[in-house]
């Protein structure tokens, strides 16, 4: 949610034995914290904020849904879970009234005071975090966010792996948002902004707010959780550092997000999957397209771009398939959507086949590897090795799906033996920068739409397009040559 301005207030409202923490997003029963969903929270400060005052149904959803389609049953089943949360029976009713065609009211008294006047608050071992504020609604995540909650207090390690726009700190926030009611502290340290291996532990002392000189094994009486963001590029220190701190630390949980496993000891890897995309054979309906995740946050986005944008029968086409173009990666999507107003659907469609141009417009509020597509690739681009780069940039003549034998037909070569070209793609896929599929027996490899087209780019620029596209066809008609069948077992749309 991000349509409170104060909400990264330091104040804290206090009604009945409750306070809540409008920075942290934190309500304590005393030094218990209640355990609440993140929707439920937003409504509670919303009517406490305006205690005393109606609120409507309508204007509760704007303000707590801002780009999401939502029901009323929705905001109902968010106001019930509350009442619970503040007492069951008419312990409930002292806060949140029903008023009948008009809405919902806060009818306690409130008292707003500063967080540093709570000297009796501040002493008890409350929960601690430092999570950065999420600005816009998780979109068609819930399964693999339910998963991670459920799992992470038991393995206490959990490395989210995935490609760049994936959504995997996205994903990350919200799990730690969830899991804050579970643990003591909350810690989130983003490394994206950091290339010396040395100074990660720097970064996490700051993030624990410790004296400078102080060493990490405070963590050893935490019950807490570590979120290590963004570690791809600092593969070996995290891990050891990893290592260390669960072997020191008994009550730590650890979650990492990373393009690629760290190998660590005790690590549990969960792939971050694309949002659901519609099947080309087409759609019926507005309501059947709105059942695919990647055309819910392609519309929630569109929406709050372009005012009054509604997703109409007639357009369920096109949606569809920038959606599928757009491999169901979130921030492809949403790059795409912000153009809406300026494109229209039918000019965003145009522009999937030259998608760099279309997805160069960023979000200037993240971080710059994440403002553009581009950005992104970039990023993962440049933490290659060059042998990892110049494979990278011949595999892209494969326009579908393709085995390792066929990866050796083609890139194989007296400089490149075979060998190496199986190391090779095996290490891009495990980099997230190549799918492993299997199906039939075999193990196939394929690329994500966006990231085909930016290595053709580059296998364009270096001068080589041309010998390795007549490789690759050499290759299709020696295979059809030597066995009518293997042409589908070596290469498959």
């Amino acid at each position: 949610m991000n349509s409170f301005t104060n909400l990264n207030s330091d104040a804290v409202l206090q009604f009945g034995p409750y306070a809540l923490h409008l920075r942290q997003r934190l309500i304590l029963n005393g030094d218990r914290p209640l355990r609440m969903g993140g929707r439920a929270l937003d409504i509670l400060q919303v009517l406490v904020q305006r205690a005393g005052t109606v609120v409507s149904k309508d204007e509760l959803i704007a303000l707590v849904w801002p780009t999401s389609v939502v029901e009323e049953i929705n905001l109902r089943v968010h106001i019930a879970a509350l009442r619970r949360a503040l007492g069951d029976g008419q312990d409930a009713q002292r806060y949140i009234v029903n008023i009948p065609q008009r809405g919902y009211s806060f009818i306690a008294a409130v008292q707003r005071v500063p967080a540093c006047s709570l000297a009796s608050i501040e002493t008890v071992q409350k929960p601690q975090h430092n999570l950065p504020a999420r600005l816009t609604p998780v979109t068609g995540r819930d399964s693999i966010v339910g998963s991670l909650v459920r799992q992470l207090p038991v393995r206490r390690f959990m490395t989210l792996v995935g490609p760049g726009g994936i959504g995997k700190t996205t994903v990350a926030l919200r799990v730690a948002e969830l899991l804050l009611q579970h643990y003591q502290d909350g810690v989130w340290v983003d490394l994206a902004a950091i290339d010396d291996p040395a100074m990660v532990v720097d970064q996490l002392t700051r993030a624990l707010e410790l004296e400078v000189g102080t060493t990490l094994d405070t963590l050893k009486q935490r019950h807490a959780l570590l979120v290590l963001d963004n570690c791809e590029h600092l593969h070996e220190r995290c891990r050891t550092l990893v290592e260390d701190l669960l072997k020191s630390a008994p009550r730590l949980s650890i979650l990492v997000t990373s393009r690629e496993p760290l190998n660590a000891l005790g690590e549990s890897v969960l792939r971050l999957p694309p949002l659901a995309v519609p099947p080309a054979s087409g759609l019926h309906s507005v309501a059947e397209a709105m059942g695919y995740s990647a055309v819910q946050l392609f519309v929630s986005r569109a929406r709050a771009r372009q005012q009054g944008f509604a997703l109409r029968e007639q357009d369920l086409k096109v949606v569809g398939e920038i959606c599928r173009r757009l491999d169901g990666l979130p921030l492809a999507i949403e790059l795409a959507a912000a153009q809406i107003d300026a494109l229209a659907l039918v000019g965003v469609q145009a522009q999937l086949d030259n998608c760099f141009q279309l997805l160069s417009h960023g979000r200037r509020t993240a971080v710059p590897r994440h403002q553009t597509l581009k950005a992104a690739l970039d990023w993962s681009f440049e933490q290659l090795s060059p042998l990892e780069q110049t494979v990278l940039q011949r595999l892209a003549v494969f326009k579908m799906a393709f085995t390792l034998d066929a990866a050796v037909g083609v890139l194989g070569c007296a400089a490149l033996l075979p060998d190496r070209v199986v190391e090779v793609v095996e290490s891009l896929a495990l980099k997230s920068l190549l799918s492993l599929e299997q199906g039939g027996g075999l193990s196939r490899y394929r690329f994500l739409n966006t990231t085909r087209a930016y290595a053709l780019e580059k296998l364009e620029h270096s001068g080589e397009l041309r010998a390795f596209e007549m490789r690759y066809a050499r290759y299709i008609s020696r295979t059809r040559w030597t066995s009518s069948g293997q042409v589908a077992l070596q290469l498959v749309e």
